[in-house]
């Protein structure tokens, strides 16, 4: 008899043992906190990844329901005082459910039609400006999915082009970098990839941005789908060789890429995750030389799940706001729980996601925060669904106040 785990990287026996199961997760995690079910906690998992590798033992349709709540958001990773790497234990469990036949074929049909449009920036163009449109349709559609999905359309796009290369003006200069655009982030968001060229410019870098590749494979790979995201996540190292530094400004994006050397287990994988960075741990990094002019606002800073548990990048875009003469930075209560976007999770569980969703827009509220500052552009999208303020990627203030102007 044979294990519901197939051969092919497994969830790790010995990192599964690492959890003793004291529940110290259990108030961080997001989908313990809609489901308040034991099976739906960080160590309810992994007691069925510890299930997966029984004789005799199937992926059955119950077990997938529990793994597809997970958002992946790692809030249990910071959280566990035992260490477990909950993080590397999900990476692998996802694949398993994708290639096993507890899968349905509507289920794969639907993700792959996400996966044909959201990580094809010329696709996501085409519909741009439709866009605004959406949450206009979204009460008239029947399926919870959809409705989802159109509402969640932002009311404009921002598409800018990048040059391939821009040079610094600033007197003191620094080296060059590479800048990944990613896919949703340069159709929907493409000012703040422009405002974060123009940081970086002016605190002295010349910044290279390859319209190649497409995606970085961050969606699929936090989905499980490998046989798409392995090959982007290899045109993306092909890419950006050369470079000592490869800038990020989506949380997402830079969680994946520091850790395709664990994902490829090759050096090539691992010397290129080595050189990522988001921008701003990279900004922190380096003494400032372009001059902050103020800016009289009073905003609160949102975690994103990608930069704040996966990355542990926490003080350094707080710093940087906090250099910004004039700012008044809020701090929201339970910081450390999602707001429901998870990559595409809002798109495949709509109803506990808009459970968080307006959690995390009540926390944030309650700050009396003039805007919200998030770095990640499916924060931003799911914030906005159910919070009417401005919100504003940390580099696009930085970049307001370098410029002089106000939000």
């Amino acid at each position: 008899m044979s294990a519901a785990w197939d051969t092919t990287h497994p969830p790790d026996p010995d990192l599964i043992k690492d959890c003793v199961h004291c529940g110290f997760c259990l108030p961080t995690c997001p989908s313990y906190a809609v489901f308040e079910d034991e099976m739906d906690s960080p160590r309810g998992r992994i007691v069925l990844m510890k299930v997966g590798h029984e004789e005799g033992s199937t992926i059955s349709p119950e077990m997938v329901t529990h793994f597809d709540r997970c958002l992946g958001c790692m809030a249990c990773v910071t959280a566990c005082p035992s260490g477990v790497q909950y993080d590397k234990l999900i990476e692998r469990t996802r694949p398993q459910l994708e290639r096993s036949e507890a899968r349905t074929w509507q289920e794969r049909a639907y993700k792959k039609a996400i996966f044909a449009v959201f990580t094809h920036p010329a696709r996501l163009r085409a519909l741009a400006p439709g866009a605004k449109l959406g949450p206009k349709l979204a009460p008239l559609v029947p399926t919870a999915r959809l409705k989802s999905m159109l509402s969640l359309a932002p009311s404009k796009a921002t598409y800018r082009p990048l040059p391939k290369v821009k040079r610094s003006p600033a007197p003191v200069q620094r080296g060059r970098v590479a800048f990944m655009q990613g896919c949703i982030q340069r159709v929907f968001f493409g000012d703040v990839n422009a405002a974060t060229v123009r940081v970086l410019t002016a605190e002295g870098f010349e910044v290279h941005s390859p319209r190649s590749p497409r995606c970085c494979g961050a969606l699929q790979m936090h989905s499980g789908v490998e046989e798409e995201a392995l090959p982007l996540a290899e045109a993306t190292i092909a890419a950006y060789e050369g470079f000592d530094h490869i800038v990020t400004n989506v949380a997402g994006c830079g969680s994946v890429m520091k850790d395709y050397g664990h994902l490829l287990d090759t050096d090539r994988a691992r010397e290129f995750s080595a050189k990522v960075v988001d921008v701003h741990e990279f900004l922190a990094a380096h003494e400032p030389q372009a001059v902050r002019k103020p800016i009289e606002l009073r905003a609160a800073y949102h975690d994103a799940c990608h930069l704040a548990h996966a990355q542990k990048v926490r003080l350094q875009p707080r710093e940087l706001l906090r250099g910004i003469p004039g700012i008044e930075l809020l701090e929201p209560a339970e910081w450390e729980l999602c707001c429901g976007s998870a990559g595409i999770y809002n798109l495949l569980q709509p109803e506990a996601a808009a459970k968080l969703g307006a959690r995390k827009a009540d926390n944030l509220r309650a700050t009396g925060a003039e805007a919200i500052a998030a770095a990640n552009p499916g924060c931003a999208l799911q914030i906005a669904k159910h919070l009417d303020l401005p919100i504003y990627h940390p580099m696009t203030l930085l970049d307001m106040s370098l410029r002089g102007v106000k939000p």
